[in-house]
């Protein structure tokens, strides 16, 4: 059987090491739509940090798909038709807020237009999340985030810092979170059971489509839950 989706992260699939298209991964791309082959980006970044990745792929078309926020959201591209839409509540920040506050760690929240932090000192990470999605940062006290639509939080801090916190994170918060650690200085919490997998699978049981017709294209250890959910397809 043929394949008819292909998922692909960002970092290391579609870009190379200077974060550029190669004209290879470009026409790769376009010959996978014109044989009928849907390309659906897969990615922890939210929709404004692939936005430019989509027009430069061309993959903007009728039919077209996108998957961020690690799977908590999945829109049609041309339309921004949402398919799935997954939040944090704002007692899930506060916990997540307090948490941070006796782990030492930086956090802040993001939602589909913004980077929210309650840090007056915001963190170089919080920064550097800024300029590689493309988002604009707001400080916000805790009180100030009651009306937020939050899609996932991030713990963010120096590698050894961060471990440190990891270490004390209570069980709980695995029971009640998706958890990964995407980067040495980021750790990614977001409603419990989302994963690109999760959302790659609901994407191709829309379209019709068997587990044997979809393939997951990835290269970091975080998307193992992924290759699960799809394995049960």
């Amino acid at each position: 059987m043929s394949i008819k989706l292909i998922a692909v992260d960002i970092d290391g699939t579609l870009v190379n090491s200077q974060k550029e298209i190669t004209p290879e991964v470009f026409s790769a791309i376009q010959d996978a739509k014109e044989a009928g082959v849907k390309v659906v980006i897969a990615t922890g970044r939210p929709i404004a940090g692939v936005a430019k990745l989509l027009d430069d792929l061309q993959l903007r078309d009728e039919g077209d798909y996108v998957v961020t926020f690690n799977g908590a959201l999945v829109q049609e591209t041309a339309t921004g038709h949402e398919i799935i839409s997954e939040s944090l509540t704002y007692e899930d920040y506060l916990d997540m807020e307090f948490l941070s506050r006796k782990l030492g760690v930086h956090m802040h929240a993001i939602t589909k237009d913004g980077i929210y932090t309650a840090n007056r000192n915001i963190g170089k990470y919080t920064v550097h999340e800024s300029t590689l999605v493309s988002m604009p940062i707001f400080y916000r006290t805790p009180e100030e985030m009651a009306d937020k639509e939050i899609v996932k939080c991030m713990f963010i801090d120096e590698p050894e810092i961060l471990d440190t916190a990891i270490e004390k994170i209570p069980a709980e918060f695995y029971e009640r979170y998706s958890i990964n650690k995407s980067a040495p200085f980021y750790l990614e919490l977001l409603k419990k059971n989302v994963d690109k997998g999760s959302a790659i699978t609901h994407l191709a049981e829309k379209l019709g489509l068997t587990k044997d017709e979809t393939m997951l294209s990835v290269t970091k250890k975080t998307t193992v839950p992924c290759w699960k959910s799809l394995a049960t397809l």
